[in-house]
């Protein structure tokens, strides 16, 4: 039997971009695909608009949750496949074959993670690419530089969370860096690297959304860091400095 991804989708209130990302799914040209769906209880007409869309491949669940990452554990607890990964609902895929490309990557059994490149574009044109992250292959020396995979684009087995845990929800922001610390630190899983944009993100995420945000963020990637012990202020500051390259390559391209 082929292998069968889920792919998790926590969303709440964002009628105005959730059907990019539900049809980016389905148009993917890999077809053992579940496509489960966390709706905290949106008002503004997105749960109508996963309702329309919903087809025999859809899991939609809407229910209060107490944060995203709550929600998007509920969803993995829901999950029925062999590999999950996320699609937030803001995001689309870069082409229809990314699942096909991420599922023959596991076809090897020691492969316990997948992930690729990321871009991402502006929030009302997304053909215009604000700024592109290039991972490059992993290496375990590389976390204690602030290196880390693009979250969007990490595709688990399912049998990682079940011996690593979930998203750690006291982090309200970043609990997917503290997360993958946990699973390549201290679960030393078999990543492999995709080399090309398997996601393209809008801007605007709740880490970037004000000064406040920035300072929480940095706190709890510091907090992340020293938790996982791969390092202290310097991982955190090469980590931050990191995201400048991003932007100064994407500038010499245009």
């Amino acid at each position: 039997m082929p292998l069968k991804i889920s792919v998790i989708t926590a969303v709440f209130n964002r009628r105005d971009t959730v059907a990019d990302a539900v049809q980016s799914i389905q148009r993917q040209s890999y077809e053992n695909v579940e496509h489960v769906v966390q709706d905290g209880g949106s008002q503004d007409g997105t749960l109508e608009v996963l309702q329309d869309l919903a087809n025999a491949n859809t899991q939609l669940v809407s229910a209060q949750d107490a944060g995203i990452y709550d929600a998007i554990n509920k969803g993995i607890e829901r999950a029925t496949g062999n590999v999950v990964g996320l699609m937030h609902s803001d995001d689309i895929f870069a082409s229809d074959r990314v699942l096909e490309k991420v599922a023959a990557a596991f076809q090897d059994p020691s492969v316990e993670g997948v992930y690729g490149d990321l871009q991402y574009v502006s929030a009302t044109a997304p053909g215009k690419i604000v700024r592109h992250w290039k991972s490059g292959e992993y290496d375990p020396d590389l976390l204690k530089r602030g290196w880390m995979p693009p979250h969007p684009t990490l595709y688990l087995r399912a049998s990682v969370f079940e011996r690593l845990g979930l998203y750690d929800t006291s982090y309200r922001i970043a609990a997917d860096y503290d997360a993958m610390l946990r699973y390549l630190v201290h679960g030393q899983i078999n990543l492999v690297y995709i080399p090309e944009v398997l996601v393209k993100m809008r801007v605007g995420g709740v880490s970037n959304r004000s000064l406040r945000h920035i300072i929480q963020k940095s706190q709890e990637d510091y907090r992340a860091i020293r938790t996982n012990e791969i390092g202290g202020i310097g991982t955190l500051a090469m980590k931050n400095f990191s995201k400048l390259g991003q932007f100064l390559k994407q500038s010499h391209r245009e």
